[in-house]
């Protein structure tokens, strides 16, 4: 009895009414996106707010089952778990649903159920089983492709589904990673391979004119630039490294460049291949429509049009809960799932909005915090990886919904229509908050 009421005064609380705040304001405002007199009460179990009611009282259900279950059972069990979770990405392959174009559902009459949002959890847990073992270090290269394996299997799996949104909050990962010690280089690379991606999509039908009528490509420009760039960088390196001088010191600095012109022409001409093969039509379209390539205001963009007309109109204090037109009117598509932040901004305003994005903010701060105060390694890692797919799934929907990312059908966490992604980012979240619990102790 002792031992029950000491782990209740351990858990934190205040996460946990944080958690219950999210999940209740997005109840209220999946009602407001689908509200129709004809259907006016909010308990109605025929309409999608009704069901969602259902999905949060099982996700309480689930988060009192997680707090109630030994924490050594995730510590010991993280590696099967994973194993598990990996199966079953296999099995909705072979048996699952297509719903939406996404081959990852599986579907139990009028239940369906997508593993992806539970192989977070599981994946969370294999990396930080995994980094929290004796004499392991994330410096070491046999470490650091692990850690890509690991993520890159469920990934790998999910592309085949054919959701390339759930795939890639998986390269959330990385700040994981870089908390426990990976260069910080690694995110630069990531972040400059993202610059240069997009600017060789608008590089990739210009050309440009030079003196005496010579005319280029503006692929070829790039090429040059980049190799130029990234010669400056390393012959410096080769000079302070290499104790040669003269004809030798000229060949090394000549391989650099050469070396950098080829890894230049790869990478961009690779992109290409990307985009056409690779990307389907429809997300060839949205990265189009987004860096205004090509534009099509009703077809492709005509989600994130309306999305922005939406939370524009709002206003500073909105035009008042159930009141929006552009909501009453179904002007924009899934309004209640990947679209949900629109109703916010229409109904509460600039205001509103700045009240729910500072919600998530403190609520990823006190997680953070919450990492950081844990003897566990384990504990602490799994705690950035909770931080991590939240904070990616919150900035790529809010994104997404102002025209700043491009559409790629992930929900905003605790908010959006859906059991699936409610129950896996409650299990996500539980698991930490139960680690949490005995932060005292230092178990791996």
């Amino acid at each position: 009895m002792r031992r029950g009421i000491a782990l209740i005064d351990s858990i934190d609380w205040s996460v946990i009414a944080m958690y219950l705040i999210l999940v209740f304001m997005g109840w209220a405002n999946i009602y407001a996106a689908i509200y129709n007199e004809e259907h006016g009460n909010i308990f109605d179990l025929t309409q999608s707010y009704g069901k969602q009611l259902i999905w949060i009282l099982t996700a309480i259900i689930l988060a009192i089952a997680v707090l109630a279950t030994d924490r050594q059972f995730f510590v010991a069990f993280g590696f099967p778990i994973y194993i598990l979770m990996m199966l079953i990405l296999v099995a909705v392959l072979i048996f699952g649903k297509e719903i939406g174009g996404s081959k990852s559902w599986f579907a139990f009459g009028a239940f369906s159920f997508q593993p992806a949002e539970f192989a977070k959890f599981a994946t969370c847990m294999a990396i930080a089983k995994y980094l929290s073992l004796l004499n392991i270090k994330i410096s070491d290269l046999k470490t650091k492709l692990v850690c890509v394996a690991l993520i890159a299997l469920p990934m790998g799996l999910i592309l085949l589904q054919g959701d390339a949104g759930s795939a890639l909050v998986y390269l959330s990962f990385i700040f994981l990673m870089y908390r426990e010690g990976l260069s910080g280089n690694f995110l630069l690379a990531g972040f400059f391979a993202i610059i240069l991606f997009i600017v060789t999509l608008i590089l990739q039908d210009t050309f440009i004119n030079l003196p005496f009528g010579m005319v280029v490509s503006g692929k070829s420009v790039l090429v040059s630039v980049l190799a130029l760039i990234g010669s400056l960088i390393l012959i410096p390196f080769v000079k302070n490294r290499s104790n040669r001088g003269g004809a030798a010191l000229l060949r090394d600095v000549s391989v650099v460049i050469v070396i950098t012109l080829l890894m230049s022409i790869t990478f961009i001409y690779s992109v290409d291949y990307v985009f056409d093969e690779v990307l389907s039509e429809h997300q060839r379209s949205r990265i189009n429509e987004l860096l205004a390539i090509k534009t099509d205001p009703k077809g492709t963009g005509y989600n994130v049009n309306q999305s922005k007309i939406a939370i524009g109109s709002g206003g500073m204090f909105g035009k008042g809960y159930l009141q929006g037109t552009q909501t009453k009117f179904d002007f924009v598509p899934e309004q209640s799932t990947d679209f949900i932040f629109c109703t916010v901004g229409e109904e509460w305003g600039f205001l509103g909005s700045f009240v729910v994005i500072s919600l998530f903010i403190v609520f990823l701060i006190k997680i953070i915090v919450m990492a950081e105060r844990q003897r566990s390694a384990f504990s602490r890692i799994f705690g950035y990886g909770v931080a991590s797919i939240i904070f990616f799934h919150l900035a790529v929907n809010i994104g997404m919904t102002i025209g700043l990312a491009p559409v790629i059908g992930i929900p905003l966490p605790f908010f959006s229509y859906g059991g699936s992604s409610l129950w896996g980012f409650t299990i996500l979240l539980f698991v930490f908050i139960k680690l949490d619990a005995y932060r005292l102790d230092s178990f791996r």
